[in-house]
């Protein structure tokens, strides 16, 4: 007995510690279409920053429909990854996001089915439909098959978040399926 007491004490703090270790430890992505950064974030803290990234051609807000070529505001998760992606690298949002079917169904752009189909996924916490009125393929993406000198000059995707292969595969160590994105 008196050999197992000291593993039972290190398991029990071991424990107790985990919950708050992790908590701490999540890590969360904030884009800010104004200044056209990325910062990797852990809490509070700022781990990385990525400049001179690209969203869409015009500009960040409320997403309608598909074909606006407008980066979404809001908050959402990585849903899926796509390694073999044109764009290099491509981290799928779960966009359009609960708040946003909420705004498109008040204001007539989104129909009852559609929105229905939206809850229903988010509360599976399942990729929601990415056929609907307001779009999908929300991401962030890497270059690949882009021009850099384009990206380098303008705002240049339909809504998506773009970033160099080199940043894209960067941020690859710090996010995955879940990841909180965080767009203002």
């Amino acid at each position: 007995m008196r050999q197992i007491l000291p593993y039972i004490f290190f398991l029990l703090c071991n424990a107790l510690l985990l919950p708050s270790i992790q908590a701490s430890e999540t890590v969360w992505i904030l884009i800010d279409t104004a200044k056209l950064s990325l910062e990797v974030k852990q809490g509070n803290k700022t781990l990385a920053v990525m400049n001179d990234i690209s969203i869409g051609r015009n500009g960040a807000g409320f997403k309608s429909h598909t074909g606006d070529d407008i980066t979404p505001i809001g908050s959402y998760r990585i849903g899926w990854v796509n390694d073999k992606s044109q764009f290099h690298r491509f981290y799928g949002f779960n966009y359009p996001s609960v708040e946003n079917a909420s705004a498109a169904l008040l204001g007539g752009l989104l129909s009852e089915r559609s929105y229905n189909a939206i809850i229903r996924a988010h509360n599976k916490n399942r990729v929601p439909p990415q056929d609907t009125a307001l779009g999908g393929l929300i991401g962030i993406h890497g270059l690949g098959v882009a021009d850099k000198a384009i990206h380098k000059m303008l705002n240049w995707t339909h809504g998506c978040i773009a970033l160099t292969d080199k940043q894209i595969d960067r941020l690859g160590q710090w996010i995955g399926i879940g990841t909180v994105i965080k767009i203002k």
